[in-house]
């Protein structure tokens, strides 16, 4: 059964492989590209850190991230490929992930399995609050696991999931 506790300590796994993912890695390093169609692992990290959040907001809780500060990691944006404007630092990325992870455990942790349960329509799609939240933690879980291919970019051969 899908629960709140089980969430934040599915999230508080990927932040923990997210921070192990990037250790020792540098604002540049984030910046590296593949000569794949994938996106760079500032890029990867601001989308996650703005999917965060964004789960934030839905949960009730106060979001980290001040306005606009990761508007330019948006779903479907374009690639990053050199540091200019709206390019977030990635020591501030990783600060944002850090502050969301604590901000979710706190949220997660309150809610109450009816709460989880209860309906809620976005668009012309209703679902629970409980999938949403647990989609967003899927969509959390892929772009972690890209951390791991990204930090081989910057030359790191360890730090293997």
């Amino acid at each position: 059964m899908l629960t709140a506790a089980k969430l934040a300590k599915d999230y508080k796994r990927n932040a923990n492989v997210i921070a192990w993912q990037a250790d020792g890695l540098s604002h540049a390093d984030s910046l590296l590209q593949t000569p794949y169609r994938i996106n760079c692992l500032n890029w990867v990290l601001g989308h996650i850190a703005n999917g965060r959040d964004g789960v934030l907001g839905m949960v009730g809780a106060d979001q980290v991230a001040e306005p606009g500060e990761l508007d330019r990691y948006q779903r479907e944006s374009e690639p990053i490929l050199e540091d200019g404007p709206g390019v977030v630092p990635l020591q501030r990325l990783l600060e944002i992930i850090a502050a969301t992870q604590e901000g979710l455990e706190a949220a997660l942790g309150s809610l109450t399995d009816e709460e989880l349960a209860a309906e809620t329509t976005v668009g012309k799609r209703t679902t629970t609050l409980g999938d949403r939240v647990h989609f967003a933690y899927f969509h959390d879980t892929y772009h972690t696991g890209q951390t791991e291919l990204l930090r081989q970019v910057a030359g790191k051969d360890d730090h293997i999931i």
